[in-house]
């Protein structure tokens, strides 16, 4: 109230002083009298002015605090009812909002940089011109460097995990071994790109599974041994059995000085024959277990996935037909091509749909199904289907392990060989299967 008295106060005073210069200059007073009125009321005018802008430049100075995140000004209050007065009261509230915000987000902002210094998995982030922006405690331990200021210095630590970074998209990870003070580290590198505030950013997060790796080795040779001796020791019981009764026979014929019987030498043919086989088995087998381990080197070309399972079709026409199997495809784009190596990846389709030629001998429905898509992450995905009988949960877990099957005459490689070839493409092979609901093996090959 007291605003708009003041202002129209000096309107009324503004107003007499014209009023009045009129009438000097109407009855001809003297020069200096309208002379004093004529600056009266520029001085009024201006007066005037000032009073007027006065509220305006409270708001402006109120705006400009706040664009300058400057909440600590406090604004007179009278608590005398004039609206000023209720001006400052809203100032000062505004401000002190904006200010406790403005703690609590310093507040969370330091509590995430804590917990992003503590975590155990180490984390860096940076621009797209490379400069460091954050980069934990955890990293720097891993990475064994005190400081970093750009992603580009990271090549004087490891010019593979270096390459991993600026290659890697989101979703992408790989695997880097480098040479630190404590040991070799296995370190899963892993790659988000993010876009704040028009600002394009990676986060790389780098967890060392050395550790995970050694009890997974561990775990993974302790099966494989458990596998060889049941496989070894199955060939050589046998064949030591059999021997020892050989050499008594023939201990007991020597002693005696008898001849052999017909019948006693065709024992003995057969006995040897038996070794024989058993040992041509045993030879096989090891011929097997030391393919596992000259998997050639993948050589990359472009693969039409429609083509390959062409192929496939045709290379296994004659069993298809005999079992009265329906193979179906579905490849989604049509024209979808695959970078790998032919040769290997045709091996592995033909494992896959070999087995489950096999899970469909006892079904009534016989079906396999050869697909192929993109997943969201732009990750080429060829899945092989059947409407068997499944695989029960506790082989699951051991069908990759080499030499394990579940087939009478399988020879239990298939599935590991397929396993190594997809981990020298960078993919991997999963499994998914429910008894009496057919089972899915995925290959995954990353972008």
């Amino acid at each position: 109230m007291d605003y708009k008295i003041g202002f129209l106060g000096r309107i009324a005073a503004f107003a007499a002083t014209i009023f009045i210069l009129s009438y000097w200059i109407h009855h001809d007073a003297g020069v200096f009298l309208i002379s004093l009125f004529i600056i009266l009321c520029v001085a009024q005018t201006v007066f005037l002015l000032q009073y007027g802008e006065s509220s305006f430049k409270k708001v402006r100075l109120f705006l400009n605090n706040i664009k300058q995140s400057n909440y600590a000004t406090v604004y007179p209050v009278k608590f005398d009812g004039t609206e000023i007065d209720d001006l400052h009261i809203e100032f000062n509230a505004i401000l002190a909002k904006l200010k406790e915000d403005q703690l609590e987000k310093e507040a969370n902002y330091h509590y995430f940089r804590t917990v992003f210094q503590h975590l155990s998995i180490g984390l860096i982030t940076f621009e797209q011109d490379g400069r460091i922006q954050i980069m934990n405690t955890a990293a720097k331990r891993m990475l064994n460097i005190q400081h970093l200021n750009h992603i580009e210095e990271i090549s004087r630590v490891n010019k593979d995990l270096h390459h991993a970074i600026h290659h890697l998209r989101t979703g992408g990870s790989e695997l880097i071994k480098i040479v630190h003070p404590d040991g070799i580290m296995q370190l899963s590198v892993y790659v988000i790109e993010l876009v704040l505030r028009d600002v394009k950013l990676k986060l790389v997060s780098l967890q060392n599974i050395q550790s995970e790796l050694e009890e997974k080795e561990m775990e993974a040779w302790q099966n494989l041994v458990r596998v060889l001796t049941h496989e070894i020791m199955n060939s050589i019981a046998p064949i030591s059995s059999l021997a020892a009764t050989l050499r008594t026979d023939l201990e007991e014929k020597n002693l005696k000085k008898e001849p052999f019987s017909p019948d006693e030498l065709e024992d003995c043919r057969l006995g040897i024959s038996t070794i024989e086989k058993r040992s041509e088995g045993l030879i096989n087998f090891v011929s097997d277990f030391r393919s596992l381990a000259q998997i050639p080197n993948p050589k990359f070309t472009a693969i039409q996935i429609s083509e390959l399972f062409d192929r496939i079709q045709l290379l296994l026409k004659n069993q298809l037909e005999g079992s009265a199997i329906a193979l179906q495809t579905d490849i989604s784009p049509r024209d979808l091509l695959l970078f790998a190596d032919c040769d290997l990846i045709e091996q592995v389709l033909i494992n896959l749909t070999q087995n489950a030629i096999h899970a469909l001998e006892e079904s009534d429905e016989k079906i396999i199904t050869l697909s192929s898509h993109l997943d969201q992450n732009g990750k080429i995905i060829i899945e092989v289907a059947d409407s068997g009988k499944g695989i029960e949960e506790d082989a699951l877990n051991k069908i990759f392990i080499p030499f394990f099957t579940t087939k009478k005459n399988g020879s239990g490689i298939g599935l590991s060989l397929s396993k190594q070839i997809m981990r020298r493409h960078k993919g991997n092979i999963q499994v998914r299967s429910t008894p009496g609901e057919g089972t899915t093996f995925k290959l995954i090959f990353n972008a």
